[in-house]
């Protein structure tokens, strides 16, 4: 029995960003390689392979298990429809295949050791019992139409302040929802703040990457006496690796369920995308998902053939 770890990056427009996330799988495959004898990258969407091309693959090099894992920061449309849409059809093409389905990274504490070491790296310093500061930290994801992702974010920004000493940790988005980044630029000078540290909550480069860089040149020049400084996204952080490690050994060992796969939101809209399946699914958390369907994505454009009239999330 030959076990295989599927990576599944979002894809991005800008090529650089879909390099970076290979080179990051590359990583991990180092890591994970003494234990899973096949490791695979694929995309959901932009670039190639695909995720049906990335399953036959692995079970082409005679995969006859497959743990799929998200290289996503928060669980919304992707993870939670897209993915088990495509797992969905594979159990069907390759019955005598085993597949599960690994978490996104999620509120997790590692994130937290990223996100201060990409701090310190802008010179801000602190140490045990320190005052706070007169400074801000603005902490910048994409946004999401799922506000399950969206309050992920707040409460990452909340769970940060309670580890630095700044006075101000406040939270925006850079496409799709509000508070926009020029909503939270505007509160952390309202809040009198002496300097403002930008965090972009991102995994790898990509167009909104550099759309938040566009945009602190603009407000660096509207407001010339404030003190802005960009940290780096997460990028290869050995702490990004270990939660990747920890995502794929909790699925392959049947740890984690695969995201939303008992969620009745999730079942009705593969039940009218594709055809009736007799699930006899009587389970009662009765979690919110907003799952209709935009694009936190970093480009405009109408899904193609994976529209299941529902949810989101992006890179």
């Amino acid at each position: 029995m030959s076990h295989a770890i599927l990576l599944v990056g979002h894809g991005s427009r800008d090529p650089e960003g879909n390099q970076e996330l290979l080179a990051f799988a590359e990583r991990v495959r180092e890591k994970l390689n003494g234990q899973y004898p096949i490791i695979e990258t694929c995309f959901l969407e932009l670039a190639k392979p695909t995720i049906p091309q990335g399953i036959k693959t692995c079970i082409d090099r005679g995969a006859t298990e497959v743990t799929l894992v998200p290289i996503i920061l928060f669980g919304a449309g992707h993870s939670k429809l897209h993915v088990p849409h495509e797992i969905d059809e594979a159990k069907e093409q390759y019955p005598h295949v085993t597949f599960r389905y690994g978490k996104p990274i999620g509120v997790h504490p590692r994130t937290q050791e990223i996100l201060m070491a990409r701090l310190r790296e802008t010179g801000f310093e602190w140490g045990v019992g320190a005052t706070r500061s007169e400074d801000a930290i603005l902490l910048v994801g994409r946004g999401s139409s799922d506000p399950d992702a969206n309050s992920d974010l707040f409460k990452i920004s909340r769970l940060l302040w309670e580890k630095v000493p700044v006075k101000f940790v406040e939270t925006c988005y850079i496409g799709v929802t509000d508070p926009n980044f020029e909503d939270g630029i505007a509160r952390c000078i309202a809040l009198g703040a002496k300097r403002v540290f930008v965090l972009p909550y991102f995994l790898f480069t990509g167009v909104l990457i550099k759309r938040v860089e566009e945009k602190m040149l603009q407000v660096s020049e509207a407001h010339p006496d404030m003190q802005l400084v960009l940290g780096n996204y997460f990028g290869f952080h050995d702490q990004l690796i270990e939660i990747i490690r920890e995502r794929a050994e909790e699925a392959a060992l049947g740890e984690a369920k695969m995201n939303c796969d008992n969620c009745q939101f999730r079942i009705e809209a593969m039940e009218h995308h594709h055809h009736h399946h007799d699930h006899d699914h009587d389970h009662g958390h009765d979690h919110h998902h907003d799952h209709s369907h935009d694009h936190d994505h970093d480009h405009d454009h109408h899904h193609h053939d994976h529209v299941v009239s529902a949810g989101e999330s992006k890179k």
